[in-house]
C-alpha cells in the first residue's frame, strides 16, 4: 500500500472515504481503528461521514496509526473544506438565479434611484440587494410574511403585489427609525383640533410639528415616495403594541387631498382593529367597504361639522367668495371645502381649483 498519495479535488468528497480504503487495505475495522487511536467510535464515524474536521492532533494520530503522513490529512480535509465552500457557494448561486425574475416585481430600479438600495449590475447581487433590504434568506418568502400583505382599498387588477410589499418596507424602515410614545387613543382625540387648524398653514410651518404631535400619541407619521405599480396614496398599519404607522405616499400634491387622507388613515387607528394592513387607493374594495365608508365619514365630519357644512350646501351660494367666508367661519382651509364640494358633485371638477393649494413635501427618507 503506497502510504504517500496525494490527490485533490473539486468534487466534495470528505477524507473519510479515503481513510474507510487505508483501514480496509490494512484490515483493521473502524472499531479497531478507534480503539488504536483512543478515540470514542462516534467521533471517528462522524470523521467518516464529513461531518466533523480532521484536525492536525487528529492527523498525526493518524499519521502514527495508519502510516498515511499527517500532511496528507490535513491536505485532504482543507481540499474537502474548500470544495464543499465552492458547491455551497454554487448552490447559493444558482437559488439567486433562481430568484433574479422577481428583481424587477420588487421595484429595484426604483429603490437605486430612491437611494434605498445599493446599484449592481449582476442579476445575483441586485437579489442580495433585495433581499437584504426585506431581511429575507429568500424573495420567495416575502409574500408570505403577513406586515406586506394589504387590504386593498383599490382594486386595480394591474396592482403589483411585491411592488406594495416593497413600499410598505420602505414605511416600515422609516417609521422604525422614528421616535415614538406608547400609543394612546385619548391623546390622539385630544389632538385632531390641533392637526386640523394646520390645514391653514405650508407643509415648511407644519410638517415637523404634525409628525412630532403625532409620535407623541404613539402615531410613526411617514412621508414616503410615490411607487410605480402600488397605485396606492395611503397606508395604516401596526409597527408594535404600542405604535401604529400612517404612510402618506407623495403621489398628489393637493393639499386638500392630504388632508383628507391623513384625517381617512387617523379614523382607521381609531375606529378599527390592529390585524389588517390596510392600502389606500383610488377604488374601495368590497371586503373593505364597510371600514373605509367608516374612515371617510370620520375624516369628512372631523374637517366640515356636517350641520355647518349642511347649512352651506343647502343655500345653494357656493361662488369663491361664499366658499372662503363659510371656510373662515368653521377654521378650515378653503382649498378643503373646495375638494368635498366637487367629490359631492355639488360644483364642478374644474370650479374654484385657483382655491386649492399644492405643495411640495419633505420626505423622511
Amino acid at each position: 500500500m503506497a502510504t504517500n498519495q496525494e490527490f485533490y479535488s473539486d468534487l466534495p468528497l470528505p477524507p473519510g472515504e479515503y481513510l474507510e480504503e487505508v483501514i480496509e487495505d490494512l484490515g483493521i475495522t473502524k472499531q479497531e481503528l478507534a480503539k488504536r487511536m483512543n478515540r470514542p467510535a462516534p467521533k471517528l464515524s462522524a470523521i467518516f461521514k464529513g461531518h466533523k474536521v480532521i484536525t492536525p492532533d487528529t492527523a498525526l494520530q493518524l499519521e502514527k496509526v495508519v502510516g498515511v503522513p499527517a500532511h496528507v490529512w490535513t491536505g485532504l480535509e482543507a481540499e474537502y473544506r474548500l470544495a464543499l465552500a465552492r458547491s455551497h457557494q454554487q448552490e447559493e448561486q444558482n437559488r439567486l438565479r433562481k430568484e433574479s425574475h422577481l428583481v424587477k416585481r420588487f421595484r429595484y430600479a426604483d429603490l437605486v434611484k430612491l437611494g434605498i438600495v445599493s446599484k449592481k449590475t449582476k442579476p445575483t447581487e441586485k437579489v442580495v440587494e433585495i433581499q437584504r433590504f426585506f431581511g429575507v434568506a429568500s424573495l420567495t418568502t416575502v409574500l408570505e410574511l403577513r406586515r406586506y400583505k394589504a387590504a386593498f382599498r383599490a382594486g386595480k387588477p394591474q396592482r403589483s403585489p411585491e411592488a406594495v410589499a416593497s413600499w410598505l418596507r420602505i414605511g416600515e424602515l422609516q417609521a422604525q427609525r422614528l421616535r415614538c410614545a406608547p400609543f394612546e387613543k385619548k391623546r390622539i382625540t385630544r389632538s385632531l383640533e390641533r392637526i386640523r387648524a394646520m390645514t391653514l398653514m405650508k407643509p415648511e410651518g407644519f410638517q415637523e410639528e404634525l409628525q412630532q404631535l403625532l409620535a407623541d400619541s404613539g402615531v410613526a407619521l411617514v412621508l414616503c415616495p410615490h411607487l410605480p405599480g402600488t397605485y396606492a396614496h395611503g397606508a395604516t398599519f401596526w409597527f408594535s403594541r404600542d405604535k401604529a404607522v400612517v404612510m402618506m405616499t407623495l403621489r398628489y400634491k393637493w393639499a386638500d387631498v392630504f388632508w383628507f387622507s391623513l384625517f381617512h388613515e387617523l379614523g382607521h387607528i381609531l375606529l378599527h382593529n390592529r390585524q389588517a394592513v390596510i392600502l389606500e387607493g383610488d377604488k374601495p374594495n368590497p371586503a373593505q367597504k364597510v371600514h373605509e365608508q367608516e374612515a371617510d365619514q370620520f375624516a369628512a365630519d372631523t374637517l366640515i361639522p356636517p350641520k355647518p357644512y349642511g347649512a352651506f350646501v343647502k343655500a345653494r351660494r357656493l361662488f369663491a367668495d361664499d366658499i372662503e367666508r363659510f371656510s373662515r367661519q368653521i377654521g378650515i382651509s378653503k382649498g378643503i371645502v373646495v375638494g368635498r364640494l366637487q367629490k359631492e358633485s355639488h360644483i364642478k371638477p374644474s370650479w374654484h381649483n385657483g382655491l386649492r393649494m399644492q405643495f411640495e413635501w419633505k420626505s423622511n427618507g
